[in-house]
């Protein structure tokens, strides 16, 4: 497991005073539940960095951008409940 699904495993699951991870049904709603947030974030993050790699050229395609601005926000808004 990486660190980072590591850290939020511990977010999600409990650690009982005897060291042992208890998981119940909620926790590991809880986990899943983060991770896809997590995932979500990063593939946010690589429309993000479309759209800063249009502004570093100095020629900016606001074509290119307004796409890649629009998936950053359809991605994310995937998480939102409705």
């Amino acid at each position: 497991m990486n660190d980072e699904i590591a850290k939020l495993y511990d977010q999600a699951i409990v650690l009982e005073g005897n060291g042992d991870y208890v998981a119940g049904e909620l926790d590991i709603v809880k986990f899943a539940a983060l991770v896809a947030a997590h995932e979500r974030e990063a593939c946010a993050k690589v429309c993000d960095g479309k759209v800063d790699a249009e502004y570093a050229t100095g020629k900016v395609d606001h074509n290119e951008m307004s796409w890649s601005m629009a998936c950053a926000i359809a991605i994310r808004a995937r998480g939102e409940k409705s």
